[in-house]
């Protein structure tokens, strides 16, 4: 698997990496990732397969986002998506500046869920995102009901801003801006 972007996170003893998804290859491990209790809440995508491989494909075929699995010492345990603010729904909640990038994010396999790993990630993920020189803010709009990643969103450096009504999901409009993630 080749890696769009790689960090040894000296915290946890690991590194992190992601690799852009390709349909065929990582369509069976997304969709069971989909199917987890812990994930069908938040994510909604559920059901047969024929309809979500659709999905997936659809996606990796919209030029506003790219779709990564986040793997650890090269194991895929999460799904992530990476989008540009300006094209995006998100765009219609805020004064977006024209290089604000957004993120979406699943950890999908069990075996590594309460095992401190998200927030690595997350950070590991927005670093990625710094990396375009332009882009001085990261947005992100977890369900409100989901109290765990807002959570680690905050610890990320990510500040509330405001419920908003999306059309799938009451969503809390969280920012992150370059020099406070810097400073954390």
């Amino acid at each position: 698997m080749k890696y769009d972007y790689s960090y040894f996170d000296k915290g946890i003893g690991k590194t992190i990496a992601f690799s852009k998804v390709e349909l065929e290859r990582d369509v069976k491990l997304i969709h069971s990732w989909m199917n987890e209790s812990h994930v069908i809440p938040f994510w909604g995508l559920d059901g047969p397969f024929e309809t979500f491989k659709q999905h997936l494909n659809k996606a990796l075929n919209d030029p506003h986002q790219t779709l990564y699995l986040g793997c650890l010492d090269g194991k895929p345990i999460s799904y992530w998506e990476s989008y540009w603010v300006r094209d995006d729904m998100i765009a219609d909640y805020y004064r977006f500046d024209a290089a604000d990038q957004g993120v979406h994010l699943l950890l999908g396999e069990r075996a590594y869920l309460g095992k401190g790993l998200a927030l690595p990630f997350l950070r590991a993920m927005v670093r990625f995102q710094f990396q375009v020189s332009e882009t001085h803010r990261v947005v992100a709009e977890p369900d409100i009901r989901n109290e765990k990643m807002i959570h680690i969103f905050k610890k990320c450096g990510f500040e509330p801003i405001k419920p908003i009504e999306l059309p799938d999901k009451t969503g809390l409009l969280m920012i992150c801006r370059r020099d406070c993630f810097e400073r954390k």
